[in-house]
């Protein structure tokens, strides 16, 4: 989860100027099922999007008290309260490959934009020479 916040809040101090994401399409690290047809500038947009519902999901999840809950003083099922252990690892598997994927392309695209920075960097080298 850390690596996820801080790869999500380099690539913010990095992209500067989203717009030079436009009509860049995703190379290394970047899973083309996932992708589609969306370029870089719109995959940063969503990027920024998920951060918050990350963040509202982790605030809301410490925020709830067991006695907020009305099935926490039901006696609990056996069928069901066998299973809670594997669904519960299931489930914490699902978020922290979503998590690894959402930090990978995001790291992806933060490299990308500093080598599109590079090149016009170096662009601009040889033009004034």
């Amino acid at each position: 989860m850390e690596q996820y916040f801080s790869a999500t809040q380099k690539m913010e101090q990095e992209v500067m100027f989203p717009s030079l994401l436009r009509g860049v399409f995703p190379q290394d690290g970047a899973d083309p099922a996932t992708s589609g047809s969306a370029d870089l500038y719109e995959r940063y947009q969503l990027l920024k999007a998920i951060k918050p519902m990350v963040e509202r999901g982790l605030a809301s999840v410490t925020d709830q008290s067991p006695t907020s809950n009305d099935d926490a003083n039901a006696a609990p099922d056996d069928g069901i309260d066998g299973n809670l252990e594997e669904r519960l690892s299931h489930h914490m598997n699902g978020l922290q490959q979503v998590l690894t994927d959402l930090t990978k392309n995001t790291k992806a695209l933060t490299r990308r934009y500093s080598q599109i920075l590079e090149e016009i960097n170096l662009g601009e080298g040889q033009s004034s020479s």
